[in-house]
Order: C-alpha cells, then sequence, then structure tokens
C-alpha cells in the first residue's frame, strides 16, 4: 500500500483558479524535507495562461532582470479558507514581507533561511505569517500569509470554509503563493506530516475544467474550487 492510499480528506482552501507548484503526488517528501510535519505539503501559486508559471504579470526578460512589486503577483492578497472545522491553535502576523520579488534575490533569501531555521528552530522563519488549526488529532497549517491579513487569533473556533488570512510572501518564499498542508501535532519540531486530499475541487483538461472528488492534484495542474 502506497504513502498516499489513504489519506485523510479535507475542503480545498483557496477560491478562483491556482496551479499546482509542488504536491505528494510528484515526490515525497514534496519540498524534499520532512522537517516541520511537511512530508505530504502542498504549494499553490495563481498563475496567467503564459506557459512557464508566470505569477507576475511582467514580461520574461523583465522579471528575470529586474523582478516586479510583491502585492502585483497574481497570488498576493487572495483569501484562504479554512479546510476543516476546528480550533485555532496559532495564529501568527507581524512577519516583515518583501516588497520586490526578485527570483535571484528570492532565492539567495531562501538559502540564508534555511540556515537561520537551522541554528534558532523558529518556525517563523519559513512559515512567516501562518495559521494552524486543530481538528480532533487532524493540524492543518497555512503559511506565507500577507502581514495584517490573519483573520483569526489562538483559541477561536472556525468552521470549514470560513475566512483564515489571504496569501503573501512571508519567511521562507520565493514568490507569494500558499504553502499548506497536515501533520499530527502542534509542535513543529516532533510533527509527522499526513497524507491530505481534498474533497472536492475542478481540474482543467484539455480546455475544460472536470469535476474531482477525493482527490490529490498533480504537478503544474490548474485547479479551483467548486463542484
Amino acid at each position: 500500500m502506497g504513502e498516499l492510499d489513504q489519506p485523510s480528506v479535507v475542503a480545498f482552501p483557496l477560491r478562483g483558479e491556482w496551479t499546482v507548484e509542488r504536491t505528494p503526488a510528484h515526490r515525497i517528501p514534496s519540498h524534499g524535507t520532512d522537517i516541520l510535519g511537511q512530508r505530504y505539503a502542498y504549494d499553490f501559486i495563481r498563475t496567467d495562461t503564459r506557459a512557464g508559471s508566470r505569477v507576475h504579470p511582467a514580461g520574461r526578460l523583465r522579471w528575470l532582470l529586474i523582478g516586479g512589486r510583491t502585492q502585483d503577483c497574481y497570488g498576493w492578497g487572495e483569501p484562504i479558507h479554512s479546510a476543516t472545522d476546528g480550533e485555532v491553535v496559532v495564529a501568527v502576523d507581524g512577519v516583515a514581507e518583501r516588497q520586490w520579488v526578485h527570483v535571484a534575490r528570492e532565492s539567495w533569501a531562501a538559502l540564508k533561511t534555511v540556515r537561520s531555521y537551522r541554528r534558532s528552530k523558529n518556525p517563523r522563519l519559513l512559515a512567516g505569517n501562518h495559521v494552524l488549526i486543530r481538528a480532533a488529532n487532524l493540524f492543518s497549517l497555512y503559511a506565507h500569509l500577507a502581514p495584517a491579513s490573519v483573520a483569526v487569533t489562538e483559541g477561536d473556533r472556525v468552521c470549514t470554509g470560513d475566512l483564515i488570512g489571504r496569501v503573501g510572501h512571508t519567511g521562507n518564499s520565493t514568490s507569494p503563493h500558499l504553502h499548506f498542508h497536515l501533520m499530527d501535532s502542534a509542535d513543529p519540531l516532533r510533527a509527522r506530516g499526513i497524507p491530505c486530499a481534498f474533497s472536492e475541487y475542478l481540474v482543467e483538461q484539455d480546455g475544460r475544467w472536470e469535476h474531482v472528488q477525493n482527490g490529490i492534484p498533480r504537478r503544474h495542474q490548474r485547479v479551483r474550487f467548486g463542484a
């Protein structure tokens, strides 16, 4: 039996169209590491229809040479919704966001952030502004939220679909996106990842949107919330 054969099923946490940048359907661990319980984590970015997962309206040459404003990226500020009913056990806001995205600089910043985390073991360095919600023994993490966008506080009860924050570019992020994963503990230093599927969403196939239930999106698929 494979690792993804019996995933926990939760609601899709975003609205509108998104591209799957990282997924356990592509590789496990999906991010190349098990730290912070992210063995089965997803990254979702918002792109246009140009080839190459373009997250900003800038042309390719301009994007590579000078980058673009963070808040002009397609995904920035988009609402994030709770994937489960549950209790908010962590709600971190106030982590600063880089106002300009440049490919080379963001990659270098990511390497420095990982080195700093290895020394300090501070989850904020990787997750940035983030929310952790407990549903029984299941903990869902929503990371890299925009500053001043976290809409919940620790101890709040939330229902599936409630707004919890907005997509940003904080922590170990190379462009605005949502990092989402499930784990078995609120303690990121000992948590283990839990396989995750989404109860219902649409996936683009040959120019048409097809309904998926209890699915695990594949890498580079365009997906959106809905039935």
